[in-house]
């Protein structure tokens, strides 16, 4: 794909609409569902750029290099292919970009980019790495004009706003749902987790997509890393919520709960990281699994 030598505004985006978020003027089509590998990549003893793979957000093991990673999924048939810098934000950097554009170098399916992301200009030299969208969390919700600023300038489709979201079993909340039997709401964190802010994810949703979000990527701290399957609840009520396109992330632990995500909470993507890492599963053999069921997938 190589690195992006202008970035041009968008006047009309275009982005495909979810169809099952009680939208009364949204057009009944069936979309391919996508199936997404992941690598958190941070800065090794080294100085050097690695991928880690954790269980909560934390207790992170070196997984590969970066390049070589890209390298594997984009042979192995990823839809999409998710780069997050995983420390950019919590100390306050920037995005590898070198980094970046060597793994953009080695993709030719869609690249996602995020870590680190504060202004229009971070965006900018983002997409210009070679990104083709950039995930912002920390940085959108410090700011959230700035969503409105990006999609503005690069279009919809190129912001999708990350939400790291946990369960809280307490009364601070706007949107509940039955949990284990417990009502329970959900909070968006920042700095990769470490850090509450008690903004109700559902709230947060709606708002990022009224200001020009192009995608939702939900991340649960509940599930990440554990393989017990999505946050069924969490993805769910995201969906029902917005019509904008979401990828359902932490916790796949196999086919199966691709299936589950995509059936039961109405899933657009799916994303997953260590049962591709350590070739639990294959992505081919993921897509056989989700197709021989009648789920649309590329193959």
């Amino acid at each position: 794909m190589g690195s992006v030598v202008e970035v041009e505004p968008v006047d009309d985006p275009g982005q495909p609409k979810r169809t099952n978020a009680g939208h009364a003027n949204v057009a009944v089509v069936t979309l391919t569902k996508r199936i997404i590998p992941c690598i958190d990549v941070d800065i090794d003893e080294d100085g050097e750029a690695a991928v880690y793979t954790g269980v909560n957000f934390e207790d992170l093991d070196y997984t590969g290099d970066p390049v070589e990673m890209a390298k594997k999924y984009n042979a192995a048939g990823a839809d999409e292919f998710v780069f997050l810098d995983i420390t950019a934000s919590a100390e306050g950097r920037e995005t590898m970009l070198d980094t970046v554009e060597r793994v953009a170098d080695e993709v030719f399916i869609p690249l996602t980019v995020g870590g680190g992301i504060r202004t229009r200009e971070d965006v900018k030299e983002t997409l210009r790495a070679g990104a083709d969208k950039v995930s912002i969390n920390s940085g959108a919700i410090a700011n959230p004009e700035l969503i409105e600023a990006g999609a503005a300038a690069f279009g919809s489709q190129c912001i999708v706003i990350s939400v790291d979201a946990r369960r809280r079993f307490d009364e601070a909340g706007e949107h509940y749902v039955e949990v284990d039997g417990e009502s329970c709401w959900f909070e968006c964190t920042v700095k990769g987790g470490r850090e509450g802010t008690d903004l109700d994810v559902i709230e947060w949703a709606a708002e990022a997509e009224e200001r020009g979000a192009g995608e939702l990527f939900v991340n649960s701290i509940d599930a990440d890393g554990t393989k017990e399957g999505y946050d069924i609840p969490l993805t769910r009520a995201v969906c029902e919520t917005v019509s904008t396109p979401v990828i359902a992330s932490s916790g796949c632990g196999g086919p199966e709960d691709m299936y589950e995500v995509f059936t039961e909470a109405g899933a657009d993507a799916g994303l997953a990281a260590s049962i591709f890492h350590y070739d639990e599963f294959g992505i081919g053999e993921v897509k056989s699994y989700l197709d021989e069921r009648g789920v649309p997938v590329r193959v």
